[in-house]
């Protein structure tokens, strides 16, 4: 039975993969019971890890490290990827009021970092460390021991910020969502209600587009070509059906105009209003189930990859007869087709037309699932690559002897997102499909605090041992959960945010991809994933400058 002990606790590859796999799978399971009617979700793989170390059992460093870093790489670069088109939409509106949420979140933890450096007189390393911990962000941790390093500091101020940060970082985890469930419990949010209340929201920030059935009534557009209604607007619109001569046509931008021609439009819903008083009332007439209509809608997917990369108005096969191209939809963002648009893999057209012409324009966009089911995976690690190497560029800063880093996690983030919203043009098509996406994020997360754990749990023991561990604990807690909910009732209360996307700010202001995780499995949904990539990249930085700062500027 010797070999049967060994595969458990010798170090291998055979070990590693069995402990990895032990560790997964129960934390997997824990994580579908409900406690109070709560899930920690996948959060308790980083409990089963803890667990596992603190019993005595011990991965291979290397390996652990790597697998850390890989996973939380595959995370973050997923998360990218699925909410750039929705991010970059974010940013026209509300980014500065959401950064500016979450550099209060990041100031308001470091003055009480200091506070407690000052009270209890513990060293500024052990403080470090503990914020460190308890926001879960591990770039601080390293751009700190950096500082120490380059300061010529004793050596052991190095293990002692890697002790408080191992001994604070699960409270930091539980911290942070735990202050989730507290705001969640002073709202008195109904999870239901909010999902129904954000579809609501989303639907009127995203403007999303919608038809207008008008009937011309404007007698200087009499005689005129559809193509001047156009240059009349200055948002893209698209005549979808038209009711002209008693037959009911797509038409084309060259279509002579008559009077009580009814025209059914597809245009913004701010164009709506305007588009009246150009064309004329409403009318009564639905052409979309008229029976003597023999045009049919249908949902086509982009899936051929020449013609990607290329304008809209590029694509001749798409400016014949017969057709009309009404709606396009990407990432879950609706909007009006237009000559400009640059097509990407996945996205879903809706065309009007005759049965032939519909059939045309699924032959030229492809509209074949199955060439989508097997993800382009040079492209994807590519972007990995082009992150990693951007999360290690040192940036340097006035009176700061010590560069910092974006880290391993903000450089793929950033790439994915910028990938995700410009990709095409670099000819790199990141699209997956939204189960692979999850299938690699869920790997991902699982990776990432699985090697947390198991890196962390013998640490336990021998800070408890010393005697001050509660009250790191303590202070550590202080440092999470306080600007948390102090943050997350301006949010609400002054700013009138919604539950999830308060979430996915305080998950993005504490660079914790658990807690976004926690957050995505309770809305059901990839909302707290828009406001968690739009403060993360800038959070990330701040808690990297600011763990140097406390270094470079209270140690001796």
């Amino acid at each position: 039975m010797n070999w049967f002990q060994q595969i458990f606790l010798q170090q291998s590859i055979t070990q590693t993969v069995i402990i990895y796999g032990l560790v997964i799978a129960a934390g997997t399971l824990f994580g579908k019971f409900k406690i109070f009617g709560i899930s920690l979700g996948v959060t308790w793989i980083l409990f089963m890890g803890l667990l596992v170390s603190y019993v005595g059992v011990n991965i291979n460093k290397e390996t652990e490290s790597f697998l850390k870093e890989f996973g939380l790489i595959l995370f973050v670069y997923c998360i990218g990827l699925q909410v750039g088109p929705g991010f970059f939409a974010s940013l026209k509106k509300n980014a500065l009021l959401n950064n500016a949420l979450a550099t209060a979140v990041v100031i308001s933890g470091v003055l009480i970092t200091i506070s407690f450096f000052y009270i209890t007189g513990t060293s500024v390393s052990i403080m470090t460390g503990i914020m460190s911990g308890a926001v879960t962000n591990t770039p601080g941790l390293g751009a700190a021991q950096t500082a120490v390093t380059d300061m010529h500091l004793a050596a052991n101020n190095n293990s002692l910020i890697t002790l408080a940060y191992a001994l604070i970082y699960p409270f930091g985890v539980f911290g942070i969502i735990f202050s989730i469930l507290v705001l969640k419990w002073i709202f008195k949010i109904n999870v239901d209600a909010e999902i129904e209340l954000h579809g609501k929201l989303s639907a009127i920030k995203a403007e999303k587009p919608t038809s207008v059935h008008l009937i011309l009534e404007n007698k200087q557009l009499i005689g005129q070509p559809i193509r001047r209604i156009f240059e009349m607007i200055k948002e893209p619109i698209v005549v979808s059906r038209m009711f002209h001569d008693g037959t009911i046509i797509t038409p084309t931008p060259d279509v002579i105009l008559n009077e009580h021609d009814v025209l059914l439009i597809v245009a913004p819903k701010q164009s709506i209003q305007q588009l009246k008083i150009i064309i004329g009332s409403e009318s009564d007439m639905n052409l979309k189930e008229a029976p003597q209509s023999e045009l049919i809608s249908r949902i086509i997917v982009v899936t051929r990859k020449e013609i990607t990369h290329r304008r809209l108005g590029d694509i001749p096969a798409l400016h014949q007869h017969g057709f009309t191209l009404t709606r396009l939809s990407r990432a879950g963002i609706e909007m009006v087709p237009h000559g400009d648009i640059i097509l990407q893999l996945g996205d879903n057209i809706k065309v009007v037309g005759t049965k032939e012409a519909v059939e045309l324009v699924a032959n030229v966009l492809g509209n074949s699932l199955k060439r989508l089911e097997v993800p382009d995976l040079a492209p994807i690690f590519i972007g990995i690559v082009l992150g990693a190497i951007i999360g290690s560029i040192p940036l340097s800063f006035p009176n700061m002897p010590v560069p910092v880093k974006i880290g391993l996690a903000g450089g793929p983030l950033i790439v994915a997102l910028l990938l995700s919203r410009f990709g095409n043009i670099l000819y790199l098509n990141n699209y997956t499909t939204n189960s692979a996406n999850l299938m690699v994020r869920e790997i991902g997360i699982t990776l990432f605090l699985a090697s947390v754990g198991l890196s962390s749990g013998h640490s336990l023991s021998e800070a408890f041992n010393g005697g001050n561990a509660w009250l790191w604990i303590a202070m550590g807690i202080c440092i999470t959960m306080i600007p948390l909910i102090l943050i997350g009732l301006i949010a609400r209360y002054f700013l009138r945010k919604t539950y999830f996307e308060i979430c996915g700010l305080l998950a993005g202001a504490s660079t914790d991809p658990p807690a976004l995780a926690f957050a995505m499995q309770m809305a059901k949904s990839d909302v707290p994933s828009v406001t968690y990539a739009t403060v993360y990249p800038l959070t990330m930085i701040l808690r990297i400058i600011a763990a140097q700062l406390l270094i470079l500027l209270f140690a001796s």
